[in-house]
């Protein structure tokens, strides 16, 4: 099923080495005791795609693109499609498989697009990407150069589409793994670059989350944060009383100078703001592809500028920092 053999051969330092070798035992673990009542249909797809080389890949473009339509040859584009639309809900993206477009909920280019020429070059980098999802990020840094792309999310259901995209480049050095950050060795110290995106806020301990991305990172290496923020002083976090934006597990919002506090405390150096977007309507928005509630419908009607619990819509920074 989630075959991860091949990067158990890529070569690494001693320190990330010791976690790829923990790792199958990892996945076995996790998969035994969150056992998902579709994932057998989910492999019956897989093994249902055409085996296919794409004849071409596209990985630094908004739109992650493997292949062209006439690689499906006898393979009807409409089958195809619909094999596809069998690992909804597809979240992240956009991606473009042989002439299919998967016109994800996020347009996740956008963030991309906000934070790239604010990152140090990834060329040659090993990067974690915390709450990848579907790995729509992961390929990204791929395409800007990185050596290695290690992803984790728990959600199955984005592994299995990462798993789809994979089959197609199985000779990318990039992997999307069932695990949390629960699950990365402690004082790991092991990654140039290590991205958190949209994670913080889920995290009931917010400030033990930045120092478990710092221990992930070599001396020198560089967070990547993007989180949502409200305005406001030092010192001032929302924490939600019950949903926020109709997310149940949302603990505390802070203003940017409270973050930069907790980062600050965390051992972070060099800290900066690059980026601070209110998330649009046409950034976040159920499709064909995701169909289920999406921004629209967590903000309040009359005022969209608050959620539909009265909070503040949602605001998000991108904050960059090193470790010492």
């Amino acid at each position: 099923m989630l075959n991860f053999n091949k990067l158990a051969k890529i070569s690494s330092g001693p320190r990330l080495q010791a976690w790829i070798d923990l790792i199958p035992q990892q996945i076995n673990d996790t998969l035994a005791i969150k056992r998902h009542g579709d994932l057998e249909r989910w492999q019956a797809v897989l093994g249902q795609l055409p085996a296919i080389k794409p004849s071409s890949c596209e990985l630094d473009s908004d739109t992650v693109r493997i292949g062209k339509a006439r690689d499906l040859a006898e393979f009807e584009p409409s089958d195809f499609r619909e094999l596809l639309l069998k690992f909804h809900p597809w979240r992240k993206g956009p991606f473009d498989l042989f002439g299919v477009h998967i016109d994800t909920e996020w347009r996740s280019d956008w963030k991309w697009n906000r934070i790239k020429d604010h990152i140090s070059d990834l060329r040659g980098r090993t990067v974690l990407d915390v709450g990848c999802g579907s790995g729509y990020h992961c390929w990204r840094m791929r395409g800007a150069g990185a050596e290695l792309v290690i992803g984790i999310d728990p959600t199955l259901v984005f592994n299995m589409q990462y798993q789809l995209m994979a089959k197609y480049l199985p000779d990318e050095p990039v992997f999307v793994l069932p695990l949390g950050i629960d699950d990365v060795p402690k004082d790991l110290r092991a990654f140039d670059t290590v991205f958190s995106m949209g994670v913080l806020y889920h995290r009931r301990s917010p400030v033990d989350h930045l120092y478990e991305l710092r221990d992930c990172l070599v001396k020198g290496g560089e967070l990547v944060l993007e989180t949502l923020v409200i305005e406001g002083e030092q010192g001032e976090v929302l924490m939600p009383e019950d949903r926020y934006a109709q997310m149940r597990n949302v603990w505390f919002i802070p203003t940017v100078k409270t973050l930069e506090l907790w980062m600050r405390r965390a051992g972070y150096k060099n800290i900066r703001m690059v980026d601070l977007n209110t998330t649009s309507l046409e950034e976040q928005r159920a499709t064909e592809w995701m169909h289920y509630q999406s921004l629209k419908d967590f903000l309040d009607p009359d005022d969209i500028s608050k959620t539909i619990e009265g909070y503040p819509a949602p605001l998000r920074a991108t904050m960059i920092a090193t470790v010492a």
